[in-house]
């Protein structure tokens, strides 16, 4: 059993406007937002495009990316660009809370998968404990920095949890 699946909520879309409470018609552009929620690992609102140009915001902003509200009964996809993703394992890197760094590993590793970084080498943390995993970015030189992510040692079980939540909030398969 994860210990992530039931412990956190992550909100899905739920096609309406969180600044007019109007919906957001099937098809119409959007803006999905990312909010840092301390009851939930992160929580998803839904912009109108209207709405986001005048200036609205959510409070916590964490991320953003423009998207398209799905028609019923279509099948999702994946609406987020890897430069979103990018930013969202970058801005998690100083975050020391469990959940996050669990969140944040699941999300390097699917960074991996698209290629877009590629395990260099491991080391152990001064007490021995943790395991921080190099990673190379891809089309980096040789002699650029590596970025480090810690493996919070989480299960099989974990890691399918929490991969179900990210693409449940990127409303896609990952």
């Amino acid at each position: 059993m994860s210990r992530f699946g039931s412990q956190y909520r992550v909100s899905r879309s739920t096609g309406v406007c969180a600044a007019t409470g109007q919906p957001i018609e099937p098809g119409a552009s959007c803006v999905a937002a990312l909010c840092d929620d301390e009851e939930a690992i992160l929580q998803r609102v839904d912009f109108s495009l209207e709405a986001w140009e005048s200036g609205e915001r959510p409070e916590g902003l964490f991320s953003f990316w423009k998207t398209r509200m799905p028609e019923h009964g279509e099948k999702k996809k994946i609406f987020v660009d890897d430069q979103v993703l990018l930013d969202i394992f970058e801005r998690m890197a100083e975050d020391d809370r469990e959940d996050r760094q669990a969140f944040r590993f699941v999300l390097g590793l699917i960074l991996i998968r698209k290629r877009l970084f590629r395990h260099d080498s491991q080391r152990k943390e001064a007490d021995g404990d943790r395991v921080v995993w190099l990673l190379r970015p891809k089309g980096s030189p040789p002699e650029a920095p590596l970025v480090e992510m810690l493996n919070p040692g989480i299960g099989d079980d974990d890691i399918l949890s929490l991969s179900e939540q990210l693409g449940d909030v990127l409303q896609g398969d990952l």
